[in-house]
């Protein structure tokens, strides 16, 4: 006996499967290296700090100009301790500015507003061959405002570093005590970690807890990991 034929209804195909698609990777920022073109006055500036750096510190090395200067902070980074690098950076710089122009501007400039704006007019004019070009910005004072800020767009001395703790270590908080125990003017070095730029604002105390005090270091290029091996991030 034949069955009758029975229409079979095909099965659905399987459902298709999922290919996992892998997340892009983050952008990567790529900073324009600033090339700098020292003039006279520019080489002998440079020169005149990082023979005081070697000095204070003991560490020479045999190179000129701003790569100079740079070797011997990253020697102090590497071979001191922090409170060291301080106290060799102080040493460095009472070395370079005889202590009895500082005691009679300490004495002739009480901290007022003239002489907040005058360090920062100072500072804009004569140290761009330290830390890059820079201007003088207004901030308010007690009520009032005052031209005591210098606004650095990008930090020569950063750029060059690539690293947190050396700015913080050879340059932010040794300078701030140094002016404020040499010149008795407060100031607060902000360094902007994002762009490079820093603001040095006369008059304002350095907050006790600083954010540039709790910045990690850059993951990648920093030359006191790469070329010391520092722990710069801790």
């Amino acid at each position: 006996m034949v069955r009758p034929h029975q229409d079979v209804a095909a099965a659905p195909p399987p459902p298709a499967r999922k290919t996992a698609t892998a997340a892009p990777p983050p952008p990567v920022t790529v900073r324009e290296t600033t090339t700098y073109h020292d003039n006279w006055f520019d080489k002998l500036a440079i020169g005149y700090l990082s023979r005081n750096l070697q000095e204070a510190s003991g560490l020479k090395n045999g190179k000129d100009g701003y790569e100079g200067l740079i070797e011997a902070a990253l020697a102090i980074s590497g071979l001191l301790s922090v409170d060291q690098q301080w106290k060799t950076v102080a040493t460095a710089l009472e070395r370079a500015f005889p202590s009895y122009i500082l005691t009679m501007i300490k004495v002739m400039m009480p901290p007022s507003r003239f002489s907040r704006e005058y360090f920062a007019a100072f500072t804009s004019i004569f140290f761009p061959w330290l830390v890059g070009p820079c201007e003088v910005r207004e901030s308010e004072v007690d009520g009032r405002k005052e031209k005591n800020v210098v606004y650095v767009p990008k930090c020569r001395f950063l750029e060059s570093t690539n690293c947190v703790g050396m700015c913080t270590n050879l340059c932010k908080i040794p300078c701030q005590n140094f002016i404020k125990d040499s010149l008795g003017t407060a100031v607060y070095m902000s360094p902007n970690f994002e762009d490079m730029s820093c603001e040095m604002i006369f008059g304002q105390q350095p907050p006790e807890d600083d954010p540039a005090l709790k910045q990690p270091c850059f993951r990648t290029k920093c030359i006191a990991k790469e070329n010391r091996q520092v722990n710069c991030s801790s």
